[in-house]
This record gives C-alpha cells, structure tokens and sequence, in this order.
C-alpha cells in the first residue's frame, strides 16, 4: 500500500523510496525484518551499513510501477524462515552485500527493458560476487507476550573479513503532528536513556517498555543514537526543519559523518544503538536485546535467555509437527513451513478510521 497525496493520484512518484529515509509516514511503517506492537506505535528493526553504501539499509528497495520492465519489483533478497501464530518464536534472513547497493543502475537497466525481456535482478549486477554478503538472521522469542528476547546473528558468507554497522533501532509511528481527532490524544512519546545499557521507551496509551542491549565489544560510544521521528522538511521542501534532529539523522550521522545530527541530550522519537565488528571471512557475530513492559531484568541476558529461545524453537518444531503428520519429506514440510512463515511475519497494521479519511487531517502530511 503506498501513501498518497498528489494532487493528480500519481502514487508512484508521490513517495518514493529516496524521501522514506527523511519523511514520515501517515498511516503505517517499514523496517527491515521488523516488528511493531497491534496499533504500530512502538516499532522494532534493523540498520545496516557496509561502508560503501551511500545510506543505511534501514528498508527493502525495489522499483515503482514506471520503472520496472514488469511493473512494480523488490529488488532484494530476504527469507521468512519460521514463525509461530502467536510470534512466539520468529525467524528471518536478509543477505546484504559487501559492496555497494547498485541502486541507480538497478532502475536504468530494468527501465530499458521491454515487457518481454527478462528482469533485471540484483544477482546480475554481481553484488554476490565471490559470496562477499552477509546473511543476517533476526530471531524473535517471547518469554511472556510482553517480554520479548531478541538476536541477531550476521554471517559472513566471503573469505575475507568485512566491516559492518548493525543499529537494531526503535522508534515511534508519528501520530502527534497529523491533529486527527483520536491519535493525536496520545500526546509525544518519548525514548531516553535509562541506565548504560538501558532505554525506557514511554507511550500515554501503550504504556512503558524497556529496551535493554548486551553489553558488547563492538558497541560504539556513544552507544545509543537519539533523533526525532520527524520529517526532514529543509532537504525535502527547502522548508525549515521544526526540531534540528529529524527522521534521517542517524544516516546522517553515520554515513555522512554529521555529528550534529543527532541529539547529544540521550532522548528522542526514534534510537539506534549503534555497533560495528570486523566480522572474519567465515564466521559470524551475534547481538542481544530484550524488550519488556515489566521493568528491567536484575539479568536480561543470563542463562534463562538461551533456555528460552529453545524452547520457543522446540514448541515451534512441535506446532508443526502436529500440523502436518503426514509422511511427506523434509523438503515438503520445509516449504510448507516457510510458506506460513510468510503469511505471519507479513501480517500488517492497517490504521483505517472512516471518518479520519472521510474529514481529513487538519494538518496535511508533508
């Protein structure tokens, strides 16, 4: 679903993905293999960064309708894996190359092509080349259903070692610029710094959460990026910016070396905490985070964190177990389970109140 506002309903061009990184989104949100609460206010997901992209990967690319030889087109490489209906257990992958995303040339070649020509994948542009990607795996496991373990797991599939920026990154749905009659109530949520290794995350519906990150070598300082979850009006509209710190600050920060572009007070709408590791050819490193309404853990991160993903994955195992007795081989049962896999990591918040649509915002997205 694409949001638009256009005076004419040309939907491809209204938002395209080169503004997503600094304008916010009225009725939803994105993120790489992320997560979000049923009313998609506090939302969970990944930024990574290879030093040679000219932005972070904080979302899937793909082509618009006019630019794809076969109309609309993810560009990209990601894998559901496993999921349980009640997401007590989830598992996916993304493969993110070593080299530099081939953005332009992805659009211009698909765009020279006819109808009947093949496509132009990412595959072709030898981004994979020699294997130098990285696989990385999120995996989800519910200790209580609001108490939620999380690891990431990046694997590098070349032979020589290869930086890596991984910024797991909360923030909030901007609800409060829009003046509608019901979200507009929830007021400014707020996420800040709580302790070393600590974020409260602070909602006047959807109550308190606390995001707490392993202690870890490959931990930057500062740890935690801060910035506002607000459009970036001066780039986009050459219109000057409410706050100073804005939605792409943190890409800024990191990719552009701005380091006035986040907020140096620890508090903010959107937070990333930031590591980088040197990952050798062939191995891999892994990154822990748990995020719970019931306050923090004296030990979020001890022996009951690693009991608790097996045993969401052996309930997993066992779901699908008994869902599928029949004496079919791995591979089938392997297929069947990624398909519905598919099916739950997609579910989707879709915020549809008939007479906000109806009426209209009294402050119109910019």
């Amino acid at each position: 679903m694409r949001e638009d506002y256009s005076a004419n309903g040309d939907a491809w061009r209204y938002f395209p993905h080169d503004q997503a990184r600094s304008r916010v989104y009225r009725w939803g949100e994105d993120g790489l293999l992320g997560i979000c609460d049923n009313h998609c206010r506090l939302c969970f997901s990944l930024a990574l960064w290879n030093e040679r992209d000219s932005i972070l990967k904080e979302r899937l690319f793909g082509l618009t309708g006019p630019e794809g030889n076969h109309g609309e087109d993810v560009k990209e490489y990601y894998y559901y894996l496993d999921s349980t209906p009640t997401h007590s257990y989830l598992k996916a992958l993304y493969k993110y190359p070593q080299s530099a995303y081939p953005y332009q040339r992805l659009i211009d070649e698909n765009r020279s092509r006819g109808k009947k020509d093949l496509e132009y994948e990412l595959e072709d542009t030898g981004a994979f080349h020699e294997n130098r990607y990285f696989d990385v795996f999120a995996e989800y496991a519910k200790a209580e259903p609001e108490d939620l373990l999380i690891q990431v797991t990046i694997a590098n599939r070349g032979r020589e070692p290869a930086p890596l920026h991984v910024l797991p990154q909360v923030w909030f749905r901007n609800t409060w610029v829009w003046g509608d009659s019901y979200e507009a109530d929830w007021g400014v949520p707020s996420i800040e710094l709580l302790s070393e290794r600590e974020l409260l995350c602070r909602h006047s519906s959807l109550g308190e959460y606390i995001l707490a990150v392993e202690p870890s070598a490959a931990l930057l300082s500062p740890a935690f990026l801060f910035t506002e979850n607000e459009t970036n009006t001066e780039k986009l509209f050459g219109i000057k910016n409410a706050s100073p710190y804005v939605k792409d600050g943190i890409n800024d920060y990191i990719v552009g070396g701005e380091k006035g572009a986040v907020n140096p007070a620890g508090s903010g709408t959107k937070m990333s905490a930031h590591y980088k590791a040197e990952i050798p050819g062939g191995g891999s490193k892994t990154i822990r985070l748990r995020l719970s309404n019931s306050g923090g853990q004296a030990s979020p991160f001890g022996a009951e964190f690693e009991k608790i993903f097996r045993r969401r994955m052996m309930e997993a195992d066992e779901f699908y177990r008994r869902i599928n007795p029949f004496n079919t081989s791995g591979d089938l049962k392997s297929v069947q389970r990624q398909a519905f896999a598919g099916m739950l990591w997609t579910k989707q918040f879709y915020y549809y109140v008939i007479e906000d649509w109806l009426r209209g915002d009294p402050n119109n997205p910019s």
